[in-house]
């Protein structure tokens, strides 16, 4: 077991940059934060390429991280990795998964330039609640490795397939499998409860803007959640999550 004291090494630093996409996308690797996630984490050893645990952390005795590469460093050093105000002192180096290919299953959940890591992790960890078997994030969404991302989504990244791919290829790739893919809009769409349940791709857009015109143009249907009372529209999330358990009910 490794032991690092200053925060400046060399290996701390380079720890730190996973906390950036640039780092991430070059080296293949990110960085988790937590007891929580990281013990999600190790149920699935293959990823994790190495541990770093504060000085200070006291670790579940249930863990079992013997065959790990496990740096203890200093609890100046941890505070230098956090991303968090009150940081745990409990990180893991993992590898970002590799697929890129749409995977088999009958649900799906394709997201457009949603930019929020709040709202993408939300809608990780709907989707893998719901049961979905793969969640798409087209060009311009947050980055799924985020440190935000990966908070909200709470482990879900080892649950669910998501892959990063061009919406109009996943689109067209689910719809040649006969099923059908349906658009979140606001005008020209229908009342999702009059959709019938069964294999479906929901398919939903930016917080601002929704989704993109020319995607809408290719969905099977377009569909709105219908608001009650005098808010002019429901959080991406929230209106994933509603969709998606309709979907999913009879699936």
């Amino acid at each position: 077991m490794n032991y690092i004291q200053s925060a400046s090494n060399p290996h701390i630093k380079q720890v730190k940059k996973l906390l950036t996409k640039k780092e991430r996308d070059k080296t293949g690797f990110y960085l988790l934060e937590g007891f929580h996630l990281v013990e999600e984490a190790l149920k699935y050893k293959p990823y994790i390429e190495e541990l770093l645990l504060s000085e200070e952390a006291v670790i579940p005795p249930s863990w079992n991280i013997d065959d790990l590469d496990v740096t203890m460093v200093s609890s100046e050093a941890a505070a230098k990795l956090s991303d968090t105000e009150n940081g745990q002192g409990v990180f893991a180096v993992c590898r970002k998964s590799s697929q890129t290919e749409l995977s088999e299953g009958s649900t799906f959940l394709l997201i457009d330039e949603v930019q929020d890591p709040g709202n993408i992790g939300t809608m990780i960890r709907t989707a893998d609640a719901a049961g979905i078997d793969a969640v798409v994030l087209g060009s311009g969404s947050a980055d799924v490795y985020n440190p935000k991302v990966l908070r909200s989504a709470q482990g879900s990244h080892f649950h669910v397939p998501i892959i990063n791919l061009d919406l109009e290829a996943a689109i067209q790739q689910i719809m040649d499998r006969d099923i059908p893919v349906y658009g979140t809009a606001l005008e020209g769409a229908s009342d999702y409860r009059s959709e019938k349940t069964g294999p479906f791709a929901l398919l939903v857009g930016n917080e601002g803007s929704g989704v993109r015109p020319e995607l809408l143009q290719k969905t099977t249907k377009n569909i709105y959640i219908p608001i009650f009372g005098r808010s002019e529209s429901l959080n991406v999330a929230v209106a994933a999550g509603i969709l998606l358990y309709h979907f999913r009910e009879n699936n």
